[in-house]
């Protein structure tokens, strides 16, 4: 019998996090199965995967160990015990538009995707009955003051316990902070095929300019806008006459579609982000 968790160490990059994490991990008898560090802007940030043997493993100790450590570097440590073979828990993030929730809903039903939502979020309350009607918890959280929202969705994903988190047609951006947390467990929906057209008029561009190819792109949020590793992407043929309503209802009916492929993805635990590209492995 193993018991399994999930470390995290955010905060200004210094000298020797690495060392000193995995020299405590290594005193508390932790196996490191996995390890991923990356420092951006100054801003450090390492996932542990770990494991015990029950019969050698000490959780307050541990606890105390990774609290103490935290204020001697000056970070944030957290630890999360985990199950690997549990199904995996998601938070959807909503703003108004309903397709993309709708669909989630639909395949999490139909058995198509095999997690459990247990969390949805609006910066508006638009979508609060819809999330009654599935019977999930909704938090309405207003984004007119970004760090303390972000820091309030950060405390409800804590406490639901939450995997992953599902952007369905969210329209605030996060920021480095929120995503550097979330590292590769983020996806979003996105309007064209990117990288062209970024932003929230995609489909406005796409007609301006007269594309004869339209998309949508699913990927994970990065701390650069609309630049995340790709998931999927599908496209649909500009018809000659096709006004801009009908270029975003088509979009819509896709983006419903590769944003449930994306989830499905993901949940088979076959992606690797690799330098910034997705790669299923």
């Amino acid at each position: 019998m193993k018991r399994f968790a999930t470390i995290t160490v955010i905060g200004r990059d210094k000298t020797g996090v690495v060392a000193r994490v995995t020299g405590f991990l290594f005193e508390q008898h932790a196996n490191i199965e996995a390890l991923e560090e990356k420092v951006t802007r100054g801003q450090f940030g390492m996932t542990l995967q770990t494991s015990w043997a029950v019969a050698t493993f000490d959780e307050i100790a541990v606890r105390r160990g990774l609290d103490a450590l935290a204020v001697s570097l000056g970070m944030e440590i957290r630890i999360r015990f985990t199950e690997p073979r549990r199904r995996q828990r998601f938070a959807i993030m909503v703003t108004r538009e309903t397709h993309c929730f709708t669909a989630i809903m639909a395949a999490v039903k139909s058995g198509g995707i095999k997690a459990d939502p247990v969390l949805v979020v609006g910066n508006r309350s638009d979508l609060a009955p819809l999330a009654k009607q599935h019977k999930l918890p909704f938090h309405c959280v207003p984004w007119e003051d970004r760090a303390p929202a972000e820091k309030q969705v950060l405390e409800l994903i804590d406490r639901h316990e939450v995997d992953f988190v599902v952007l369905a047609r969210f329209m605030k951006i996060l920021s480095p902070n929120f995503v550097w947390r979330h590292k590769n467990k983020i996806i979003n929906i996105h309007p064209s095929l990117l990288p062209s057209f970024p932003g929230p008029q995609a489909y406005r561009q796409a007609y301006e300019h007269g594309v004869k190819i339209v998309g949508v792109t699913a990927h994970f949020v990065s701390m650069h806008l609309d630049e995340g590793p790709i998931i999927a992407q599908g496209s649909f043929q500009m018809r000659s006459g096709m006004a801009l309503k009908d270029i975003v209802a088509a979009g819509q009916r896709l983006e419903s579609q590769v944003l449930v492929k994306a989830i499905k993805l993901y949940l088979t635990k076959r992606l690797d982000v690799y330098w910034g590209t997705v790669k299923e492995v």
